[in-house]
């Protein structure tokens, strides 16, 4: 399996999702400080407390921009494979389609997974050094803070590679379509913002354990069914 999981990097065009995941990494690791500074400043957030551990509640929702991400390797791993005839040569080889399925699974799930993770902890940096600077945030962090962080950044990173797998069998291995993998993926990591738009009272935790149950599922049937499907 891990031999597997290495030839998939292998196969992938390294520096083009390097890239991606750069900008990703520049993007997120300042968010929380903007909406710190200027979002929570501008809409008067009464009941907002400026302290680390507040601003720690923002880090798993920016976070999910990883969800995207997922889309992309999606795209990458399966969808190209697939229009590319790369993924029949595949199927050709005296490995089962459900092994090679299952290893393209989990390189997705731990380059998702480690990307988020660096992302939580560039971002935790930028924002206590940003804050020794402008002063947004009351306090320093204690050891508290540090190690309450420290398991959030590891639970939530498990849990958005897990969200990401939502279109992985309806768009990913059946449909192999781009655009609606995007667009699905778009949709859940904003889903929270949008209920709160529209003023859904919505328990965060509860949707984040709704949606990877989903992705589970979706990974389930693409293992399991990949016989069936793989070669429409």
């Amino acid at each position: 399996m891990t031999k597997l999981i290495e030839l998939e990097w292998r196969k992938l065009e390294q520096k083009k999702v390097i890239g991606e995941v750069m900008i990703y990494w520049v993007i997120l690791m300042f968010l929380p400080v903007f909406f710190l500074k200027v979002v929570m400043a501008d809409l008067a957030f009464t009941d907002f407390e400026e302290s680390y551990s507040s601003a720690m509640e923002l880090m798993p929702a920016i976070q999910m921009g990883f969800v995207l991400f997922g889309a992309s390797m999606i795209n990458h791993v399966f969808i190209e494979e697939y229009k590319n005839k790369t993924m029949s040569l595949s199927f050709g080889y005296p490995i089962s389609r459900k092994k090679l399925v299952m290893a393209k699974v989990w390189f997705i799930f731990l380059a998702v997974f480690l990307c988020t993770l660096i992302s939580f902890v560039l971002s935790g940096i930028t924002t206590y050094v940003f804050d020794l600077f402008i002063d947004v945030i009351h306090g320093l962090p204690t050891l508290a803070d540090i190690i309450s962080f420290t398991v959030k950044s590891i639970v939530h990173s498990a849990v958005v590679s897990v969200i990401s797998f939502v279109p992985l069998f309806l768009f990913g291995i059946w449909k192999r379509a781009v655009i609606p993998t995007v667009i699905c993926s778009v949709f859940l990591m904003q889903f929270p913002n949008f209920a709160g738009l529209l003023h859904i009272p919505l328990n965060t935790n509860m949707l984040y354990a709704v949606l990877g149950l989903i992705g589970l599922v979706s990974v389930y049937l693409s293992i399991a069914k990949v016989n069936q499907v793989g070669d429409i």
